[in-house]
């Protein structure tokens, strides 16, 4: 039987609305004495992602005494689903009109129910301790690269607008993963021609439109940007581990597809990588659409390709639970001692 705490009260549910003013956006929370503070129209995003940082922070709790605040209120903020399961999560909600931002405890079943939602990772809401040092690095291309790229695509999906391209997203995910602590990012011409990225302005003119990175003076022989969201400013861990899992993006075993394929087959085999542990893996159906930025139809499509150019054996959408399935090709596995698969 589980004892009652003094902690069941508590709430984590923060709230902040970004209103439109003459004299440019305001931001507002209910929580605090914050009833319509100035922020500059390039970083209101940003200003209001920080703030909900800043209030996490502050109103920490143990993980064991956390608990799903969807839950809580009758699960009004989805659909009906399967019921609350999973880990307590912190997600990220933002109206369709990108005005209003919730971040709040919510299991990892009410959070993939919720529409524009995504969750943020404990990495970016970690300060990192003065002096900190990373004492044992970690092995490249393992677990730790594709969980990081996993959190940072999923954070990617809420950060971004939904109508973010694809080779946008991909660009975005390097800036992110290979900034500094204070944003500033310099990526080489040489790896943007192996991404077929070079040269494809129109791709930081449309990051610079959300407001979520500029250029700044960057000459040959690479291109410079600081980062206005400052909600990736304090990432943990530090840069080396990071630089490990954006290269790591661009190889993702066991799915590494070739450059000169379309960016939107490129990161759809990016995500299912960094969903990605065995031969045969799954998610659901609108996470899968929200982090590569399209429809569950368009999603479906390009799993079609992926399977016609034998990327995937096969996959499969359980429309009763929205789970999507996927199975590798043998040589695109390795089985431990003792395990057995099955295709």
């Amino acid at each position: 039987m589980r004892l009652a705490s003094t902690h069941a009260t508590v709430q984590r549910t923060w709230t902040v609305e970004l209103r439109p003013l003459p004299g440019g956006p305001a931001l507002a929370c209910p929580r605090c004495t914050l009833h319509g503070h100035p922020v500059q129209a390039a970083s209101a995003r940003s200003a209001a992602l920080t703030h909900l940082a800043r209030h996490a922070r502050t109103d920490a709790l143990p993980g064991h005494l956390r608990t799903c605040q969807c839950r809580a209120r009758g699960c009004q903020w989805h659909p009906r689903h399967r019921g609350c399961a999973g880990p307590v999560l912190l997600a990220l909600t933002r109206d369709r009109s990108g005005r209003t931002w919730r971040l709040a405890d919510a299991c990892a079943a009410c959070a993939a129910a919720t529409s524009h939602t995504a969750v943020v990772p404990a990495t970016l809401l970690t300060p990192r301790p003065p002096g900190h040092v990373q004492c044992r690095p970690e092995p490249p291309g393992g677990p730790a690269e594709r969980t990081r790229v996993k959190e940072m695509l999923t954070y990617l999906a809420a950060a971004l607008p939904q109508f973010t391209s694809p080779a946008a997203r991909l660009l975005a995910l390097q800036c992110a993963l290979r900034s500094d602590t204070h944003g500033h990012v310099r990526l080489p011409d040489g790896l943007l021609r192996g991404m077929r990225l070079y040269g494809r302005n129109e791709l930081w003119e449309e990051l610079e439109h959300t407001r979520w990175l500029h250029r700044t003076a960057g000459k040959h022989p690479r291109t410079q940007a600081q980062l206005l969201d400052a909600a990736v400013l304090s990432q943990q861990p530090g840069g080396q581990a990071r630089a490990r899992a954006a290269h790591w993006a661009l190889h993702p075993t066991p799915l590494a597809s070739p450059t000169r394929r379309p960016a939107a087959l490129q990161l759809t085999a990016l995500t299912l990588a960094s969903h990605t542990s065995g031969g045969a893996d799954s998610t659901d159906m609108e996470v899968l659409a929200r982090m590569c930025g399209h429809s569950p139809h368009q999603t479906a499509e390009l799993l079609d390709r992926l399977t016609t150019s034998r990327t995937l054996t096969a996959w499969h959408h359980n429309r009763e639970t929205d789970e999507v399935f996927w199975h590798l090709p043998p040589q695109h596995t390795t089985a431990r001692p003792g395990e057995h698969r099955t295709h």
